[in-house]
């Protein structure tokens, strides 16, 4: 009765494990699948996530697991340099900024969870049916599959859904949210072993939304064969889209039309498309921000809390940085009810700016401001259509918001 319950062994459901576990609050993570499996493809640790990470010991594993990314380099679609920045420890920071599977981020999660806080503190196969609570502490519901029967009753101190996009704790709390918001992008990703390029640890944004844009970035080092693994996203504007499964198998066919003049020095996109391992299609959606997160003894976190459009790296890093706040309110308050609330209060608004933002100035507006004043076309100097002070400025800015400016990380 005396644990924490957490609903939801992703990216923020684990990392609150370790962060209760190490801070001797007692807590048991419950998983819908029956079994964890590394899925997916890559994802982007910001600094102000990985301190988070360092603290609880997880650094090494990361680094022999992940890229550490140096540079952020913006592209037209034309193959012309617009702006290129150093990115973590590569810039200054403390701490370095990871590029990832999010199939192995989640595996390094839970082993550490279940070396350190042990096997029977994290249960697969409980689907969250929803929770009730009273003074003495709350009752959440499960059955053993995807099911609707009730099979099990767990008691606790208190609540926490880590049970993402599709969380059934939120949806007990906001039955009339409605569907989610559609951005107007839909998103294809994949991942292909392929050599490496610019500066082999380089995060690429190039093109723009309506004529076709593309992220593209290493995950994992370079193996025997001298390829790394790559992740890449295809963004087109589209009227048309499935509905939201980031699991769901994608056709190149119905993309690679928008990048088949990409041919440059350092990358035939096509080519390097069509090398992919698999595709997934995926719409760029979001949920509005919510009013509140926490009620009585049950809160929300991560993208339970606050689904943001992925545009900004920031998803992961947030529910990481969600998880230290709730763990140090819980530290700070006796009262779990008085935690939460403090929890909910340092972190719904900050949040909601984040996702805000993502929706219209994320770091890739650099692409769009050069796209509408060229008008799509190539230039001679990138300096005679935006200056360097516009770039940096766009690219500060939203590390502000974010919370991972430098100034932010060194106070």
């Amino acid at each position: 009765m005396d644990d924490i319950v957490i609903v939801g062994a992703g990216i923020g459901g684990l990392t609150l494990g370790l962060a209760l576990h190490a801070a001797r609050i007692p807590c048991r993570i419950f998983e819908s699948a029956a079994e964890i499996r590394p899925v997916g493809v890559g994802i982007n640790l910001l600094p102000h996530a990985t301190r988070e990470l360092a603290a609880l010991g997880l650094e090494p594993a990361l680094a022999r697991t992940a890229i550490a990314t140096e540079d952020a380099t913006f592209f037209n679609r034309f193959g012309q340099l617009i702006y290129s920045e150093p990115l973590g420890r590569a810039a200054g920071y403390a701490h370095p900024q990871f590029s990832i599977h999010r199939g192995d981020l989640q595996m390094i999660l839970r082993d550490a969870f279940v070396a350190r806080a042990g096997a029977d503190r994290l249960l697969t196969g409980r689907h969250c049916l929803g929770v009730e609570q009273s003074e003495a502490g709350v009752s959440v519901h499960f059955s053993d599959s995807s099911g609707d029967v009730r099979q099990s009753t767990v008691n606790g101190r208190a609540a926490i859904a880590c049970d993402g996009i599709n969380s059934a704790i939120r949806k007990q709390f906001f039955p009339g949210e409605g569907e989610p918001r559609y951005s107007g992008v839909n998103m294809w990703r994949g991942v292909t072993r392929w050599k490496p390029m610019l500066s082999g640890a380089s995060m690429v944004r190039a093109g723009w939304l309506s004529h076709g844009k593309m992220v593209i970035y290493p995950i994992r080092p370079a193996g025997e064969d001298g390829l790394q693994l790559v992740n890449w996203v295809a963004e087109i504007e589209t009227a048309n889209y499935r509905k939201r499964d980031w699991a769901g198998a994608g056709e190149i066919e119905d993309f690679i039309s928008a990048f088949a003049g990409w041919h440059f020095d350092w990358l035939d996109v096509p080519a390097f498309v069509r090398a992919a391992d698999h595709v997934l299609e995926f719409p760029m959606v979001d949920q509005d921000p919510l009013p509140r997160w926490s009620f009585g003894l049950i809160t929300l976190l991560g993208d339970a809390a606050h689904p943001m459009v992925p545009r900004g790296s920031n998803g992961a890093g947030q529910a990481i940085l969600d998880a230290r706040a709730l763990t140090s309110a819980l530290l700070e308050h006796a009262n779990p009810v008085a935690a939460l609330a403090a929890y909910e209060k340092q972190r719904l608004e900050a949040t909601t700016r984040i996702v805000l933002t993502n929706r219209t100035n994320p770091p890739d507006a650099i692409l769009r401001e050069v796209f509408e004043r060229t008008g799509d076309r190539p230039f001679g100097k990138v300096e005679d259509v935006i200056s360097r002070d516009e770039l940096v400025a766009l690219s500060e800015g939203y590390k502000k918001i974010a919370g991972y400016s430098r100034d932010a990380l060194r106070g």
